[in-house]
């Protein structure tokens, strides 16, 4: 990342020609987007690697919440310095974490070999019996004597028993431990889809499990409509009162959103402040769960801060969208996004106060 101090410095025209200190007005625009690209990339580490990223995250939170035009250049400086180092350190952290995570598929690779290797060895013992008693039997053809031939074919059928007990009794305990194991990688990698499937910060769908979800709707060729619901000025909130909390707006925001959905609905964070609602139904059904939506969303948020527990206003844009016979997920995203933002423009002409402190 480019580090703002030399930025500021290598840009003289921001300066104030008499103190030549930089404008405070363009310093406050560039810490307040630097401190907006730590928090975007804080929330970009926890959907590459959410196992790691979250204290990647919270660590960019507080440097951000130190940036104010009053930093000195040489807390500055720290703050850049600080910055690298954390990006080096998850980006260790994350490779570690994917290798431990091969090696685990790795492990089941072997497992999985070394099982078929053993089935291998116990079939080649086997069947080296079963050749011998096979000979044994080729052989009473030769004898006389009826007492030898009973004899002989009863130990060749004893053997035989012998043998193939042996060979289920060691193919179901192979088999056993092979479905044991199994079973196990099952869940972990049953676990890590889930993790991926979900967003740390509220728990509700990530973008990756709603794409995935979207898709496979699109490919039964059922009712599928989808919303798409931004909260209207939220940067304001991160601005005023921080990016913690933020957060937790979007936390109980989410929650909301699952309570106000039918059972049937799915919820998830698109990115940032943007929500997706999908739904099983056309859009007649659809735009009476978006006002039930919108109607239990929008209102009043108490925060907890450090200084005491603030009131928020909240309103929310919501933009709807039905899938047509054959339209791929991306046009119908789009045309959501589209209907978003166009009730996002007749709001701010009606001149509402959205995300303000109560």
């Amino acid at each position: 990342m480019i580090s703002l101090k030399k930025y500021l410095d290598s840009n003289e025209a921001l300066l104030d020609p008499s103190s030549g200190s930089p404008l405070p007005d363009t310093l406050s625009a560039a810490l307040s987007a630097y401190g907006s690209a730590l928090a975007e990339i804080g929330n970009c580490s926890l959907e590459v690697c959410p196992a790691v990223g979250d204290e990647l995250k919270q660590h960019f939170t507080k440097i951000g919440a130190s940036l104010s035009p009053q930093i000195s250049p040489a807390a500055l400086t720290a703050a850049g310095a600080d910055v690298d180092e954390q990006l080096r350190n998850w980006g260790r952290s994350a490779a570690r974490h994917y290798l431990e995570k091969a090696r685990e598929v790795k492990d089941l690779l072997m497992v999985m070999a070394h099982t078929a290797d053993s089935v291998g060895t116990r079939d080649e013992r086997c069947a080296g019996q079963l050749r011998e008693v096979t000979a044994r039997l080729g052989a009473i053809a030769s004898l006389d004597d009826l007492t030898q031939i009973r004899a002989s074919v009863e130990k060749s059928a004893t053997e035989l028993k012998t043998s193939i007990d042996r060979m289920a009794a060691e193919g179901k305990a192979v088999l056993d431990r092979l479905r044991e194991q199994v079973t196990t990688y099952q869940a972990r990698l049953e676990e890590a889809e889930e993790l991926a499937c979900r967003d740390p910060l509220t728990g509700a769908r990530s973008r990756l499990g709603l794409e995935t979800l979207l898709e496979s709707r699109i490919a039964t060729g059922a009712a599928l409509s989808i919303a798409m619901i931004d909260i209207d000025g939220f940067k304001a909130v991160n601005d005023q009162h921080g990016h913690l909390v933020g957060d937790e707006l979007l936390k109980q925001f989410a929650g909301e959103l699952r309570s106000a959905g039918r059972a049937t609905d799915v919820i998830g964070r698109w990115g940032g402040d943007e929500f997706l609602a999908v739904f099983d139904c056309g859009m007649a059904e659809a735009e009476a769960r978006r006002d039930r939506v919108r109607k239990w969303v929008c209102g009043n948020y108490t925060v907890q801060t450090a200084s005491g527990p603030i009131q928020l206003t909240v309103d929310a844009s919501i933009g709807l969208a039905e899938h047509r016979p054959g339209e791929p997920m991306k046009d119908l995203l789009a045309r959501a996004d589209a209907a978003m933002y166009e009730q996002k423009a007749r709001s701010r002409q009606k001149q509402t106060l959205p995300c303000t402190a109560a």
